[in-house]
């Protein structure tokens, strides 16, 4: 598109019309047109994708993902088998003495097909007997009952159709000369 906007460019045709007839913003085709004009007709070109680059080398990539492959408990991680995104950028510090970020990390596993997870927290001191125990006995005592199945209306303006009144309530009638 921005090959297509220079040789617009070189046709004298102004930015406006080269915005409307590319569809893009006259932002965009004004900066094209600046680039052209300092640069030449390669000049807006694109310069690749925007971010900073990979500071894993492609065989150090493939490494780290064999290192994935192999399981957190390999490289020290025995309580769960789970990859989080810190877990991962601790490996890459250790193994590439690279500094990564948490969403870096997780952003190189999506690029290796790897997801990053989040283990559940768990207190240490849990005791899972204690707490089955707690949920059998106390939980039904304390626990409020639910509804009943019975005649119920989704409505919180109108508690029930009017099939439900009583003989002599208002609009009675209305609902028995709907049958």
């Amino acid at each position: 598109m921005r090959m297509q906007a220079a040789e617009l460019f070189e046709q004298k045709i102004k930015s406006l019309e080269v915005a409307r007839r590319l569809r893009v913003s006259r932002k965009s085709a004004y900066q094209w047109h600046q680039l052209w004009r300092d640069g030449g007709r390669e000049a807006p070109g694109s310069r690749g994708p925007s971010g900073s680059r990979c500071r894993l080398s492609p065989r150090c990539l493939e490494k780290l993902a064999a290192y994935l492959e192999q399981g957190p408990a390999a490289h020290g991680w025995v309580e769960d088998q789970v990859w989080t995104a810190a877990r991962v950028a601790t490996l890459i510090g250790r193994k590439f003495h690279v500094s990564y970020s948490v969403s870096g990390a997780t952003r190189l596993m999506h690029r290796l097909g790897f997801s990053p997870r989040v283990p559940a927290r768990r207190v240490a001191e849990r005791d899972e007997q204690a707490v089955t125990a707690w949920k059998e006995a106390t939980w039904a005592e304390v626990k409020e009952p639910g509804r009943s199945a019975g005649a119920t209306s989704a409505s919180r303006t109108k508690p029930d159709s009017p099939a439900g009144r009583p003989g002599d309530a208002p609009g009675a009638d209305a609902a028995k000369r709907r049958s």
